[in-house]
């Protein structure tokens, strides 16, 4: 059997993709949110208390809203918004993002991200970008986790330079897996 393939810590941008409706609809209402965030001097160096306060935020935001889709929300299928106390993936997504940038977290290094659950469905989380790997806030889960540890395939997210456009995410776990398997 092979080593176990290393993946990178940080996820492998592969160019530019289309953003997903909410989020065009999201940007055409919240046009502050979706602008260049500048020059992108890399991932954040993250400390012990960047950490804390990223378990904090996913913990606080998971335990304060509750998980509806927006069609039980809003009559619709797709609406991306600030919850209060409701909302569905991509609403806590936004919200932790908001809280985070509260907290002098930089908008570059925070990044919605398309992800497929092992079902096949589309999901949304926030990827924290660290110099010690892109670390993943979910709302199915308390525990933070690096990018290549979740279940998910990572599909697309923000770019780090302009926060209204997408970028299309290299996953490189599904090569791997099979090469283990067919040893």
């Amino acid at each position: 059997m092979q080593a176990a393939f290393a993946l990178p810590a940080n996820m492998v941008v592969t160019g530019g993709t289309n953003p997903p409706i909410g989020h065009y609809e999201f940007c055409k209402k919240y046009t502050s949110e979706c602008r260049s965030t500048g020059s992108d001097p890399g991932p954040m160096a993250l400390s012990r208390d960047d950490w804390k306060t990223m378990l904090e935020v996913n913990y606080d935001v998971n335990q304060t809203v509750t998980p509806l889709t927006d069609m039980e929300i809003y009559g619709v299928e797709e609406l991306w918004a600030y919850p209060t106390n409701v909302g569905d993936c991509e609403d806590y997504v936004l919200l932790k993002r908001r809280i985070l940038m509260e907290r002098g977290f930089k908008a570059n290094n925070l990044l919605i991200t398309v992800v497929l659950q092992p079902n096949g469905d589309g999901h949304a989380v926030l990827t924290v970008r660290t110099d010690r790997g892109d670390f993943i806030l979910d709302n199915m889960r308390t525990k933070v986790l690096l990018w290549s540890d979740t279940e998910y395939t990572f599909i697309k997210r923000q770019s780090s330079e302009h926060a209204g456009r997408w970028v299309k995410l290299q996953d490189g776990r599904a090569g791997a897996v099979g090469s283990v398997q067919s040893q």
